[in-house]
């Protein structure tokens, strides 16, 4: 959730209102999704997980408190970079200095901001990454090619790629693969 909200850590032991406006909503759709898990595809109930994972940020927004460390400013910046980094994922060539070029904020400002968050930008976007190709593998059709995968989320190396998902999700692409086949 850190990526998502500035400031989550601020938000522990907070009530979310589940009964009136934004609160309402994301508990409602995260009770029907959980109750028709069953009659879903894996698919299906990965695209609404990130649905659902909005609205429980939305709702979380709701409720921090507004005195925590990250101003307004800086968070409208950080949600900027986060939208570019998004929309740029697949491109291998998405470094820094594209990330301020395409935001239009300097580089040294854009790595405070990911400092505020105990990471770094390109650490973020390593995240990010791998975590589509997580997702992309889970849904993947049997015939598809995992190399495919790695290079569409902008991974040039095969053996760096195997790496840093085991790393990330302690087994080797391969095996989820195959444990999903």
């Amino acid at each position: 959730m850190r990526d998502r909200v500035a400031g989550v850590e601020h938000c522990t032991a907070l009530q979310v209102s589940g009964k009136t406006g934004v609160g309402a909503v994301a508990t409602q759709f995260i009770q029907s999704t959980a109750s028709q898990i069953n009659d879903m595809r894996a698919d299906e109930f990965s695209a609404l997980s990130e649905q659902s994972l909005d609205l429980l940020t939305l709702a979380l927004t709701s409720v921090r408190p507004q005195n925590f460390n990250l101003s307004r400013s800086r968070s409208f910046s950080l949600r900027l970079v986060k939208d570019f980094i998004e929309s740029h994922l697949t491109n291998s060539l998405l470094d820094t200095a594209m990330i301020a070029s395409g935001t239009h904020l300097s580089p040294r400002y854009i790595n405070e901001l990911f400092q505020d968050e105990n990471t770094s930008l390109m650490r973020y976007v390593w995240m990010r990454r791998i975590e589509r190709c997580h997702r992309d593998i889970i849904n993947m059709p049997s015939g598809n090619h995992l190399s495919a995968i790695a290079y569409k989320w902008g991974f040039n190396d095969m053996s760096h790629f195997s790496r840093a998902f085991k790393q990330k999700f302690g087994v080797p692409p391969s095996v989820l693969r195959q444990s999903n086949l």
